[in-house]
């Protein structure tokens, strides 16, 4: 049965707080944001993850970040941009023996693309603990390896960090995975190191994460009632993921037309975050006030099965209205 979402106004720091100093934001020509910030601001950001994300009391999580081609995460050093089709990130990742993974590998799944530092997915398995398992494919090795450190370090048996190019090896790893996919998430971003590079040059459109092979892994694999959520604040980047979606009409429906509480824009776009807590991404897009936009759907709705609402957990807190999309 289709669980209802919590939509309640979650309040935050006041960004009135900054630092006086000017930031402008490119969202265009491959320029990052990140690039532009003050040291300041980039310092005030990562607090606020850090406050977001108090709960998991991780190791290295006041680390600074650091500006233009790299970024010091912890004791990661971590490069921005990653040519997905560059001849080692498009052999496939060998899967893992998932009974020695996780604890139940029957488990209802859900995996996270471009999962960055694994903050939001960490999150998520702790509050779900017997519940669902979760995995982050990840294309950059270090973010990987330091998300499975933290693994380790909360005891968690629910979740697993891996170095994966998603275009190559997630039909592969999905086939092999013995429980349901119930649920897919895709966050994309120009700010800060968490998700998959918007890739805004034309010419490196091809490298976007978002791809009919990807689509097409991800339509096939999800149970019947298996959801796919999908978030950028870049306009640009949010319009051609979603066109891939939308193109698969004869399978998935937008959350809306399953469940009428689910508040849309009379595009489709979310009106509200379900996730109960707020990505990094849009921790740092919120700080300097950028429209982003969030799309959801359910595979098979025609069919009347619809897998419950992997955010709705009774003990998630309350969040706070915003444009951001799926």
């Amino acid at each position: 049965m289709w669980c209802s979402l919590p939509r309640f106004i979650r309040p935050i720091t006041a960004v009135s707080s900054l630092p006086n100093s000017s930031l402008t934001i490119l969202c265009h020509h491959g320029v990052s944001a990140a690039a532009i910030y003050s040291p300041e601001k980039l310092e005030y950001s990562t607090q606020l993850v850090t406050r977001e994300y108090a709960d998991l009391n991780l190791s290295n999580n006041d680390c600074q970040v650091a500006q233009l081609e790299f970024r010091e995460v912890g004791h990661v050093r971590v490069r921005k941009h990653v040519n997905p089709l560059s001849f080692f990130k498009m052999v496939p990742v060998e899967f893992p023996d998932w009974n020695a993974v996780y604890k139940d590998a029957k488990l209802p799944l859900m995996v996270d693309i471009g999962s960055g530092s694994g903050r939001f997915l960490l999150w998520l398995a702790k509050r779900n603990c017997g519940l669902k398992n979760y995995l982050g494919l990840e294309i950059r090795p270090k973010l990987a390896k330091r998300a499975e450190h933290w693994v380790h370090e909360l005891g968690l048996n629910n979740i697993h960090f891996m170095h994966a190019n998603a275009t190559v090896s997630f039909k592969q790893f999905i086939s092999t995975y013995p429980g349901p996919l119930v649920l897919v998430s895709i966050l994309v971003s120009v700010f800060r190191i968490q998700c998959p590079d918007p890739h805004f040059k034309k010419k490196h459109h091809k490298r976007r994460v978002v791809q009919n092979p990807l689509v097409d892994s991800i339509v096939k694999g999800l149970v019947p009632g298996g959801q796919i959520f999908i978030q950028s604040e870049v306009q640009e980047v949010a319009v051609d993921m979603r066109k891939y979606f939308d193109a698969e009409f004869d399978k998935l429906v937008h959350i809306n037309h399953v469940d009428p509480n689910i508040l849309c824009d009379n595009d489709g776009w979310l009106l509200s975050n379900p996730m109960g807590i707020r990505t990094e991404r849009e921790i740092h897009a919120e700080l300097e006030g950028a429209i982003g936009r969030s799309g959801w759907f359910v595979k098979d709705w025609k069919h009347g099965l619809v897998q419950p609402s992997p955010f709705a957990v009774s003990e998630f807190p309350r969040v706070r209205i915003l444009l951001f999309l799926l």
